[in-house]
């Protein structure tokens, strides 16, 4: 290609390397000029462009993107039209990004027009995440290069995307004096959430004594458990292992099988044990997975769960990038293809689950309300289904019974949070990771004591959503004062499912690097009915 400064008369066949504007319409960059398009520059007075000269031999830029692309094995991605010399790839499937940065880096050696950019090695995706970005850099690049740029993405797995196996997960727990009962209770709340971002199950939880004989029985019942799916069994000590023969690596030994690594230079996760007996792999958790933040745990677990077989030698590698800090929450990178707004699905998250304190003492329930003879859980859940959302999804917990008695033949999904007294943060983790909205591109966070939301208020809150392609927060609004609904995407799904305690999501819309849309939608965003005298004031009877 030979790039430069060309006349006007003898650019024929050159391709454009900047838009031109002309009082007749405009010559887009890329564009390949013809006779007709030289005779409109020169009556625009325009005696000279800058273009390229394609030579034998070179490919335009879409052309070479696409032919990059279609090297790379199909299996669990997809890839977007060729477009400004862009071919972006994403992830069909949830599951653990492989990248080599080796063959990644030779690529990117080939020609410095051939580039080649993707996500960290082994980090989690979610069906429909970014992966990787083919891009060209000039209009045209020599064929020869992007030939051998085929060649090295042939030769080798440059990236994939691992598909996360759902796996029968069972629970060791050990029991000491100096443990709450209440930290193992949410241990094992934790876990499960961990796993069903992966699409595997906590089957079962066994709470023994902090010895090595009765938890090498426990590993001995997991393993002996009918279970369809593969096994996985996971171990939280009272106590942190401090030595090769503590407890859990000896019960692993006591189990009949192998201690495969102790510790590990992540941290938070330096403590993890990693083990099998058999087939099945066993790992004691660190103390730090009792939270929800990312740690070396994850990084082990994500790999068993994608079929990986961690090794020693892959353990003791994983120290630099080691040193977890403080991780905010942030969207993939961005997908710069629109997507159709009609394809854009929103599911609603209704939730019903607290204990309504402010009503009093065995007062009456707010949400069993009736207004216009219609208790106000059943109102909400009605109006949530006018909208035109792909699910909505209803969240119990306090006075499950009732709560669900008045929805009775509403098509609506219902999940129970049995640890709704610990906030706000559990019914969203509940909501949130439930299997409609999981398969959503957005989710709307909505308060079932808010009578004077309406459908038409939704469906304006899922317009903006899709107008801002899925990829913006979106906010109820009254006179530039935050309220609710509110509409999350899929992006921060993750930060949500990793809340705790008496929380909502507005610290993930602080941090999240997203644009924040406000949608105003009168004095509905603000009118909730926490009281007796406030569910009289909006025109409700109390009942229940």
């Amino acid at each position: 290609m030979i790039f430069g400064d060309f006349v006007t008369a003898e650019a024929e066949g050159a391709v454009l390397a900047h838009s031109i504007r002309l009082a007749d319409g405009n010559l887009p960059k890329g564009h390949v000029l013809g006779r007709i398009d030289l005779d409109r520059l020169a009556a625009a007075d325009i005696g000279r462009i800058t273009a390229a000269r394609i030579e034998p031999g070179d490919l335009m830029e879409n052309q070479a993107a696409e032919r990059l692309a279609q090297a790379i094995a199909p299996d669990h991605l997809t890839f977007s039209e060729a477009a400004t010399g862009r071919v972006n790839v994403h992830s069909a499937v949830d599951g653990l990004f492989v990248a080599s940065r080796a063959a990644v880096d030779r690529l990117n050696c080939v020609d410095p027009a051939i580039t080649l950019a993707c996500l960290a090695d082994h980090v989690p995706v979610r069906r429909g995440d970014m992966v990787a970005t083919f891009k060209i850099i000039p209009l045209a690049v020599s064929g020869e290069k992007v030939a051998a740029g085929v060649d090295i993405l042939k030769q080798t797995t440059v990236f994939e995307v691992k598909p996360f196996q759902p796996h029968a997960v069972s629970l060791v727990a050990t029991e000491l004096p100096s443990l709450k009962t209440s930290v193992m209770d949410k241990t094992a709340r934790i876990l499960s959430q961990r796993l069903q971002l992966a699409g595997s199950t906590l089957e079962r939880e066994e709470r023994v004594a902090h010895r090595a004989p009765a938890v090498a029985e426990a590993i001995d019942h997991a393993l002996r458990a009918a279970d369809p799916l593969s096994k996985l069994v996971i171990v939280f000590g009272a106590s942190a292992v401090i030595d090769t023969g503590d407890v859990i690596p000896a019960a692993i030994r006591l189990a009949g099988g192998e201690v495969i690594q102790v510790g590990m230079p992540v941290d938070p996760g330096n403590l993890l044990v990693l083990g099998k007996v058999g087939d099945v792999y066993v790992v004691g958790a660190p103390g730090c997975a009792r939270s929800p933040k990312e740690n070396g745990f994850d990084w082990v677990l994500d790999r068993i769960l994608a079929g990986e077989k961690p090794t020693q030698q892959e353990i003791s590698g994983m120290g630099v990038g080691g040193l977890l800090m403080e991780i905010q929450s942030r969207p993939r990178p961005r997908d710069i293809a629109v997507k159709p707004a009609a394809q854009i699905s929103v599911a609603i998250v209704l939730l019903a689950a607290g204990k309504a304190s402010r009503m009093g003492e065995g007062g009456p329930h707010k949400l069993l309300a009736e207004f216009d003879g219609i208790p106000l859980v059943r109102r909400s859940a009605a109006t949530a289904l006018a909208s035109g959302a792909a699910a909505v999804v209803t969240v119990t917990g306090h006075r499950r019974r009732e709560i669900e008695q008045a929805l009775a033949d509403l098509p609506v999904e219902r999940v129970h949070n049995p640890d709704y007294a610990s906030g706000m943060a559990s019914s969203l983790v509940a909501g949130v990771g439930a299997p409609a909205t999981q398969r959503a591109d957005g989710v709307l966070v909505m308060l079932a004591d808010m009578p004077g939301v309406t459908s038409d208020d939704l469906k304006t809150l899922i317009a903006a959503f899709r107008k801002a392609n899925g990829q913006a927060i979106v906010r109820a609004v009254s006179r530039g004062k935050r309220g609710n609904p509110v509409i999350l995407p899929r992006t921060v799904f993750d930060a949500v499912m990793r809340l705790e305690g008496d929380v909502g999501a507005r610290h993930i819309i602080e941090t999240a690097g997203l644009p924040v849309v406000d949608v105003d939608i009168g004095d509905a965003a603000h009118l909730d009915v926490d009281t007796p005298e406030a569910v009289l004031a909006a025109g409700g009877i109390l009942k229940g």
